[in-house]
């Protein structure tokens, strides 16, 4: 059978999520495994969402708002932004595919770092554009470099603050001379999927800029607020931006169940609080035995860690594994040496120290 596949689709590789927990225990017959993989939040759902699950639970069986009116109502009044510069989607992974979908063709370039999230390559390929990577700096975003990479068949910057999987961050004075060098018919993509974590005191907060009219900031409440698995975020934008990307919205592209949790999670600041005092917490602890295990490591703005075990990183992954340990081996960047490790709760952060001294 010939299929018409496109030849620039065809050569993609697909992104690999980690491990399910259940899937490693069937696979190695473990009964308990820990996923520090993923950078999910540790501590379980709100107890508000539960909550909130439960008493609407009757009314799931109907389509959800096509426009997340609730939610936008109340993510307006969170950040001081009107409900008419949001857009929600499924993750936002879904608002990085809105920009990629809208804006990039076959012989528009895209620019990022060295190593910034996979999902950005990906992305620009399924489009037929070509991405081009700016050197890292430090393992961060140069952007003075990349500002020099600009051309006129530039559509699209992907720029991830704090940066996955680096966890390293760019200031506030670096970003906006960057901005004031990119002309305004180039999309600025500020990834803040953690920003909730940072606690640098020269951070640039996206929601300072997008009225510029060029720059989407995203966030997403998959980290800080413990709805990986329900699969929602949002982009904030200009008007105009919101309304192109409601023309490639698909109806219906946020469930119930999610703008349900959301809404909930955003009345429950004790749980965010507590989800990033552990992270806080949990850094610490972590640096301090790596440093004493004489590793290199990144120190991080967001939830995770990235380390320089010195062997092959998938080696240490699959040995990890068979402890009953999930980390993520960072070969798909090309840090073959390294991993990443995502905070866990003070008895699981125990149990990765003691199962990478063994490997180790």
């Amino acid at each position: 059978m010939s299929l018409p596949f496109k030849k620039y689709i065809n050569s993609i590789r697909p992104y690999e999520p980690g491990k399910p927990i259940d899937e490693v225990k069937r696979e190695l017959g473990l009964k308990e495994v820990i996923k520090v993989a993923s950078n999910e939040n540790p501590i379980g759902i709100s107890p508000r969402v539960r909550k909130s699950i439960i008493e609407n639970m009757d009314t799931f069986f109907r389509y959800p708002d096509g426009g997340c009116w609730q939610l936008k109502q109340k993510l307006a009044s969170y950040h001081g932004v009107d409900k008419d510069e949001i857009v929600i989607g499924n993750g936002s992974n879904e608002i990085i595919e809105f920009i990629a979908k809208g804006f990039i063709e076959s012989g528009d370039n895209v620019l990022s770092s060295q190593y910034a999230f996979l999902v950005y390559p990906l992305l620009t390929k399924v489009c037929d554009g070509d991405y081009i990577e700016s050197p890292a700096k430090d393992f961060g975003f140069d952007l003075d470099t990349l500002s020099k990479q600009i051309t006129k068949n530039t559509k699209v910057i992907f720029l991830s603050n704090p940066n996955n999987p680096t966890g390293t961050y760019f200031n506030k004075a670096e970003f906006e001379k960057f901005i004031e060098r990119v002309q305004s018919n180039v999309i600025i993509c500020l990834d803040e999927a953690y920003f909730d974590f940072v606690t640098a005191k020269d951070f640039p907060n996206g929601l300072d800029y997008f009225k510029k009219g060029n720059i989407v900031v995203l966030r997403t409440f998959s980290k800080a607020f413990g709805l990986a698995g329900f699969r929602i975020g949002y982009g904030i934008a200009s008007r105009d931006l919101i309304t192109y990307f409601n023309k490639i919205r698909q109806p219906f592209n946020v469930n119930a169940l999610a703008q349900c949790a959301a809404c909930a999670v955003l009345d429950d600041s004790e749980y965010v609080d507590e989800s990033k005092r552990i992270v806080d917490e949990g850094k610490k602890y972590l640096y301090e035995e790596l440093s004493k295990m004489g590793l290199y490591f990144l120190k991080s703005e967001t939830n995770f860690i990235l380390i320089n075990v010195k062997k092959d990183s998938r080696d240490v992954f699959q040995s990890c594994l068979r402890r009953g340990v999930v980390i993520r081996d960072m070969k798909a960047y090309k840090l073959d040496t390294f991993i990443r490790i995502t905070v866990g709760l003070p008895h699981e952060n125990r149990k990765i120290i003691a199962v990478l001294k063994d490997v180790i």
